[in-house]
């Protein structure tokens, strides 16, 4: 039977741990999915420019799914965390002056999971008391779909953080492809005209429009794809460098 020393315990345990993030991911993005589809405002999303009344009529109208996709969000969103601490671990492992890229990338998770759980709590502060008036449910709608969409910044900074350490990377043996850091770029590109939501209430960069909501949204969700895959050839081929047993 091999001994293994402290070192290697430790290194078996470490391996052991992503690939236990990385496979609980799966069942965490079901979870957000089916609360992100009972939620009555996203199918289609809420128009912007609703009355005040038609706003707090649809509060009066949904609580209930509201409530419980809301409640469900505060319980489980924060669960997507893990899966970016995975993409922080690999970064660590990369060569070059990339420690500080891993960090600030942290820092920029930290920070949008935080958005999110407060447009969460926002969408329930409102669907509460659904009769406190009709200007008070428009201005907690306002507040909870801004909060949602617009502040983009960290998100951004999330993919150009990614793309510089993969480009500080050792390109003999890189932790991930190349093309992890175009791809990443393409991801802020394409998410970054969201924060429109904020300004515009009408047309593609509102916060129902084609570029704030769909394409920010699908982005952010086919970017986890693409990422599950890479860190999973990652985190292979860590094991296969370290000794750890499949």
């Amino acid at each position: 039977m091999q001994v293994l020393t402290t070192h290697e315990e430790r290194t078996v345990s470490a391996v052991r741990a992503q690939q236990v993030i990385l496979w609980s991911s799966p069942v965490v993005a079901a979870v957000l999915l089916v609360l992100f589809a009972t939620f009555p405002g996203f199918f289609p999303p809420m128009s912007p420019d609703l009355p005040a009344a038609e706003v707090a009529r649809f509060y009066q109208d949904h609580t209930a799914w509201i409530r419980f996709s809301m409640v469900g969000f505060n319980l489980c969103g924060i669960m997507i965390v893990p899966f970016f601490v995975l993409i922080m671990a690999q970064m660590l492992r990369m060569k070059g002056q990339t420690r500080i890229f891993a960090f600030c990338y942290l820092t920029s998770v930290v920070a949008g999971a935080t958005l999110f759980a407060l447009s969460a709590v926002l969408f329930g502060v409102a669907a509460f008391r659904p009769d406190r008036g009709a200007d008070l449910e428009q201005l907690l709608n306002d507040l909870a779909w801004i909060v949602f969409i617009a502040p983009i910044g960290m998100l951004v900074s999330q993919f150009v953080l990614l793309a510089l350490a993969v480009y500080f990377d050792d390109e003999r043996a890189p932790v991930f492809p190349k093309w992890v850091g175009h791809y990443s770029l393409l991801t802020a590109v394409l998410m970054a005209p969201a924060a429109g939501a904020a300004v515009f209430r009408t047309g593609p960069l509102a916060w129902n429009g084609f570029i704030s909501f769909w394409l920010r949204n699908g982005a952010f969700a086919l970017f986890c794809v693409v990422m599950f895959v890479v860190l999973r050839g990652a985190l292979r081929r860590q094991a296969e460098a370290e000794g750890v047993p499949a």
